[in-house]
């Protein structure tokens, strides 16, 4: 028992990228395909970098001429290739290369984050519009999805950012498409790029506004009046 249990971990084991299993048909790869890249890897990891059609076939459910033909038409489709080498004493000798398929998982996995981005721009844009129509309780007119769309394609300010442009315009009482670009013209200009940053500044606002003297203060008092924090005067 023992020492079928030496000799089963004495067989190894081939890692092998998750991404490969998940994606193969997004490669145009089928099963078949799937199980002779797999062999001429495990191969590959016992030493025997050029595995013949019979030795593969010998694995599988499929034919030496079968998968003679499965081979030729990875290499002509650019997945795997034959490349020579030479060996330490000088010896020319062939091997399979899979690195034309890794490179082809990789471009693949780049897009597929590339599309879950672009889906997941879209997804908070149309929220935005959503957003922006909740808070003015009603449709919004074509010139202010225009402005919309200027302040995301042409301004980059992030979906969270004018959203809290709009929360602070709210709070203001001034909710107003002139009144929002203001406050991200602003924000912008001091660099603000995060949620975090615009909520601290809104707060040093409010706090300096808290702290001005009341009406009654100010009439007492022989100097000008102050007026309440307005994005436009700035």
């Amino acid at each position: 028992m023992k020492t079928s249990i030496l000799a089963w971990m004495q067989e190894g084991s081939v890692t092998i990228p998750s991404l490969l299993i998940s994606e193969y048909r997004s490669l145009k790869l089928n099963e078949y395909d799937l199980a002779i890249i797999l062999n001429i890897l495990e191969y590959a990891h016992k030493g025997n970098n050029f595995p013949t059609p019979e030795e593969l076939s010998s694995r599988m459910t499929i034919s030496i001429n079968e998968c003679t033909d499965l081979l030729r038409k990875l290499i002509q489709r650019g997945y795997i290739e034959i490349i020579e080498e030479n060996s330490p004493d000088g010896i020319r000798y062939e091997k399979y290369s899979v690195e034309p398929l890794w490179e082809k998982l990789i471009e693949q996995f780049l897009l597929k984050q590339q599309n879950e981005k672009e889906m997941s721009r879209k997804s908070e844009e149309v929220d935005l519009y959503t957003v922006f129509e909740k808070e003015f309780g009603r449709p919004l007119s074509p010139f202010e999805c225009e402005t919309l769309a200027m302040w995301v394609d042409d301004d980059k300010h992030s979906p969270q950012i004018i959203k809290a442009a709009l929360r602070e315009a709210v709070m203001s009482g001034k909710i107003n498409f002139r009144y929002i670009d203001r406050i991200l013209f602003e924000w912008k200009k001091n660099g603000i790029k995060t949620i975090e940053q615009a909520r601290s500044q809104s707060q040093r606002f409010r706090q300096r506004q808290q702290s001005k003297p009341s009406p009654i203060e100010r009439q007492k008092q022989p100097v000008a009046a102050v007026p309440f924090y307005n994005w436009l005067e700035q």
